[in-house]
């Protein structure tokens, strides 16, 4: 399990994330708070990360690095107004997943097969099929 310094450092990343197109939007500030109550961090907690941020810490355990790299993919796909920024998007987040240490083979098959799905959103065990595949 994760502790809470890594904790607030994935919701950080995540507001970051969600910062990207300068204001979080309801929709996005909805999810996180959703991820925050998951991650058992208070509001108070949450509110401050959105001002300040936490410094990244690499998580150890690359099966919960594969979940944050899925957290970021529900993150970007559910403002699906906002199609403008999905190109840099997508950047953004083939970048953190290198970031991440994820295998660029497994980042590159998920944002193709991402398109394929309704509302671009890769179920859970197709990505962890994908992250396994190229892991082992």
């Amino acid at each position: 399990m994760i502790n809470r310094v890594e904790k607030l450092s994935l919701l950080s990343e995540m507001i970051a994330f969600a910062k990207y197109d300068k204001d979080i939007k309801d929709i996005e500030y909805n999810f996180l708070l959703g991820v925050a109550k998951q991650l058992e961090i208070s509001r108070e907690d949450f509110e401050y990360l959105i001002e300040h941020p936490v410094t990244y810490t690499h998580l150890k355990s690359h099966s919960e690095r594969i979940v944050q790299f899925h957290r970021l993919v529900l993150l970007m796909n559910i403002d699906s107004s906002n199609n403008e920024n999905a190109s840099s998007g997508v950047i953004k987040l083939y970048n953190f997943g290198l970031r991440m240490g994820l295998s660029h083979e497994s980042i590159t098959k998920v944002l193709y097969l991402m398109e394929s799905f309704p509302n671009k959103i890769v179920p859970p065990d197709v990505l962890i099929d994908i992250f396994k595949t190229q892991y082992n």
